[in-house]
């Protein structure tokens, strides 16, 4: 049962670097700074998207709308420490 944390807690923790990644992706694709043109800056995005938007879309979609500014991946980040603080809260007491 302690393996199994331990991944859960492995692929939060890396889907919140993803979803920061496609922040910073777009930051920079929209100052400029990176061309969609180029083939390996589409692919990282591209990728990035597809791992990110199916959990960023409902709560985009709730979110009221703040002009230029997207806090879905700040909202998203919240809620996934929060579940995963939550089930090492009420699961590790259990093994030990």
């Amino acid at each position: 049962m302690k393996s199994i944390l331990i991944l859960l807690d492995s692929v939060v923790s890396i889907y919140i670097w993803i979803l920061i990644i496609n922040a910073i992706l777009s930051w920079l694709i929209a100052f400029n700074i990176l061309n969609t043109s180029n083939r390996l800056v589409y692919s990282l995005l591209d990728v990035s998207h597809k791992m990110t938007d199916p959990l960023l879309r409902p709560i985009r979609n709730f979110l009221p709308n703040l002009g230029g500014i997207d806090i879905s991946p700040i909202v998203l980040i919240l809620i996934l420490m929060f579940l995963r603080n939550l089930v090492f809260e009420y699961l590790a007491p259990a093994m030990f």
